[in-house]
């Protein structure tokens, strides 16, 4: 990957990092819980296992299996359960940078996981603004995440927040500039994530380019849709989240395939 003008970690410093999910499989409490929790971590730690071997810059982690989402805070079970995944990981794979995401907006609790285990980074999807969403309407949460992070001293932990975030839609439509402006200068975002309309579906490109342009020296993340074939149309990005075409067949559901994250990571 070649190199970029703005850096989330220090460790990422002159390349274009690429970051790959880690999707848990459906954690205890929800619908399609399948009763056996040490699946869900051995499948958890395989994936990642496999993303270091293929090269990636940074791993992320999120409840994905926990459909229906909740809108915001998630049970103290599903805390506790990501925490302990995390936690492996982070023994088995300490030089890669870790991340968490929990679904939907629950950054509070992204940000205790990360805190508890030495993660350096958290997703949230809506850091600012409000959207319509399949949970509802959905709020932006910075006013409070930002003191938590404050109270625990833990500045060291980036925060990567959505713009225009996929699988929702705007209560009031404003230009894209505007919103990026907002979740940078008042909601103190670390980095910005641009993605398609849904988990797999492609971003476009001229529209990371608006955004880059509006975000300046902050670090600008594509967070959907990305593949080995279509890289090369987001020269605009300073990194990239991968998921779904890093599995086996380019399916979300199957296990990460190394030869598929080799061939992204050397693009």
């Amino acid at each position: 990957m070649g190199g970029m003008s703005a850096s989330l970690l220090p460790q990422w410093s002159g390349i274009k990092p690429v970051i790959g999910m880690v999707h848990l499989m459906a954690l205890p409490g929800s619908p399609r819980f399948t009763g056996d929790v040490r699946a869900i971590r051995d499948a958890a730690l395989r994936d990642a296992e496999s993303l270091a071997a293929g090269g990636v810059h940074g791993i992320m982690m999120e409840n994905f299996g926990d459909v229906p989402f909740y809108p915001g805070r998630v049970p103290a079970s599903v805390v506790a359960h990501v925490t302990a995944i995390a936690a492996e990981i982070r023994r088995a794979i300490p030089d890669v940078p870790l991340g968490i995401n929990m679904l939907r907006n629950d950054g509070q609790s992204a940000l205790a996981v990360a805190h508890a285990v030495g993660a350096n980074f958290i997703r949230v999807n809506v850091l600012c603004g409000a959207r319509v969403t399949d949970q509802g309407v959905i709020q932006g949460i910075a006013h409070d995440l930002l003191r938590e992070r404050a109270h625990l001293g833990a500045h060291d932990i980036k925060i990567m927040a959505d713009v225009d975030v996929k699988h929702s839609a705007p209560l009031a439509v404003r230009p894209i500039i505007d919103e990026v402006d907002d979740t940078i200068e008042r909601g103190l975002a670390d980095a910005v994530i641009v993605s398609g309309a849904g988990t797999g579906k492609p971003t476009d490109p001229q529209h990371v380019r608006v955004v880059k342009g509006a975000a300046g020296d902050v670090p600008v993340f594509i967070g959907s849709g990305m593949s080995a074939a279509t890289v090369e149309q987001f020269d605009a990005a300073d990194g990239f989240i991968v998921g779904t075409a890093f599995k086996r067949n380019g399916d979300v559901a199957e296990p990460v395939d190394i030869d598929r994250v080799r061939a992204f990571v050397s693009w």
